[in-house]
C-alpha cells in the first residue's frame, strides 16, 4: 500500500474533525530586520504593527532549534499580515545565489496593487532586483489567468515577491473595490510542488482547505514572468474559510526541478513559513503523526505570554518541505 494512499485514508477519517479556520499570515526569515523594515515600508507600502524579541525554551522546542533569540515584527497591508524574523543568534545561511523559480523551495507572496504600470513605477525608483524581465499580461491562451498581470522582484534578502493586478472577472472580488489605493493587499502565498496530488491530500485532505480553482500556464509571457525557459505549470489555488490563499506551482517543464534542502534550518533565508490557524491544535498534532507528516516541533508548546494573540503552536513540513505552522488563538 503506498504512502499516499494510506495518507489519503488517515485524511479522510480527521477532515471533518480538523479543518483549519484561516491562513492568518506568512512568515519570512531576513538577516537585518532593520534594512528589512526599511524595504517593507518604504519601498512597498506596509505598515509595521508590531515588534517583540522571543528567547527560552518553548521558542527552542517550538522552531525545533536550540540556543535561538529572534526579532519578529508583524506588518500588514490592507487585509492581510505577513511576520519578518530576524535570528540574533550565530547561525542560518543565505538564499543560494542560483535560485530560480522552479526550485521546489521557491515560495512568493502575491501582492495585489490596482495599477500594475504604478505600482512597477514606485519599483524602478527604488532600483529592486528583477526576477521577471517587465511585468507580464497573460494571454487569452490561458483562459483561466487571461488578462492578469504580475511581476516577479526580489526584497533585499533575495526572497520572491509578486505584483498582480487582476481584471474585473478574476480573483477575489474584494480586489475589485473602489479605491484610490495603489497596493491592495496580499492575495496568496504560492510554493513550488513536486506533486499537485501529494500537496492535495496535504492541504485539501488533511487540513480541510477548498480548492479555489486551477490554470495550465505556459508561453512567453509565462516564461517572462517566471524567467524560466520554456515554464509550462499547473497552477491550483486552495483557500481556508478565511484569510489569503496558497497557490500550487507545479513546473510541467521544465523537469528536474531542485529538492528543498534536507538541512535546512528556521533561520536559513530560504525559510519561509505558511501560519494556520486551527480550532484543536493537539487533534491536528496526532493526525500529522499519524499521517506520517514531517514535524518540527517534538510537541505542542504553549506560547509563552500568549505572543501575537497565540495560545499553542507547532511546526511541520509539507510533502516538498515548506515549513507550516499550526496555532490555536
Amino acid at each position: 500500500m503506498s504512502r499516499l494512499f494510506c495518507l489519503l485514508l488517515l485524511a479522510q477519517r480527521f477532515l471533518v474533525a480538523q479543518p483549519v479556520e484561516r491562513v492568518d499570515a506568512v512568515g519570512i526569515t531576513v538577516s537585518d530586520m532593520d534594512k528589512a523594515l526599511a524595504f517593507y515600508t518604504k519601498v512597498l507600502p506596509f505598515e509595521k504593527i508590531s515588534e517583540q524579541e522571543f528567547y527560552g525554551s518553548e521558542y527552542e522546542r517550538l522552531k525545533g532549534l536550540f540556543g535561538i533569540r529572534f526579532r519578529k515584527a508583524r506588518l500588514r497591508l490592507g487585509d492581510e499580515e505577513i511576520e519578518l524574523t530576524d535570528y540574533l543568534t550565530v547561525g542560518g545561511r543565505p538564499i543560494p545565489v542560483e535560485s530560480r523559480s522552479n526550485d521546489l523551495w521557491f515560495q512568493h507572496i502575491a501582492i495585489v496593487v490596482r495599477d500594475m504600470d504604478s505600482a512597477y513605477a514606485r519599483l524602478r525608483r527604488f532600483n529592486v532586483e528583477h526576477i521577471s524581465t517587465a511585468p507580464q499580461t497573460l494571454p487569452p491562451s490561458i483562459p483561466a489567468a487571461a488578462g492578469i498581470k504580475a511581476f516577479y522582484f526580489r526584497d533585499m534578502d533575495g526572497h520572491a515577491l509578486e505584483l498582480i493586478y487582476f481584471p474585473p472577472d478574476k480573483g477575489n472580488p474584494k480586489w475589485q473595490r473602489p479605491t484610490d489605493k495603489i497596493f491592495l493587499g496580499i492575495d496568496h502565498t504560492a510554493i513550488g510542488i513536486s506533486s499537485t496530488q501529494k500537496s492535495t491530500v496535504f492541504y485539501q485532505q488533511l487540513l480541510g482547505m477548498s480548492k479555489l480553482g486551477e490554470s495550465f500556464n505556459f508561453g512567453t509571457e509565462q516564461e517572462h514572468l517566471n524567467n524560466v525557459f520554456g515554464a509550462s505549470l499547473h497552477i491550483t489555488g486552495n483557500g481556508a474559510a478565511s484569510g489569503f490563499g496558497v497557490e500550487f506551482l507545479e513546473y510541467l517543464a521544465p523537469r528536474g526541478a531542485r529538492p528543498y534542502p534536507a538541512d535546512a534550518r528556521a533561520d536559513d533565508l530560504i525559510h519561509w513559513e505558511t501560519i494556520f490557524v486551527v480550532k484543536n491544535i493537539e487533534s491536528l498534532f496526532k493526525t500529522l503523526i499519524a499521517s506520517g507528516v514531517t514535524l518540527l516541533s517534538a510537541s505542542v508548546v504553549t506560547v509563552p505570554s500568549r505572543a501575537f494573540g497565540y495560545k499553542k503552536a507547532f511546526y511541520a513540513r509539507d510533502p516538498d518541505g515548506h515549513v507550516v505552522g499550526f496555532f490555536e488563538k
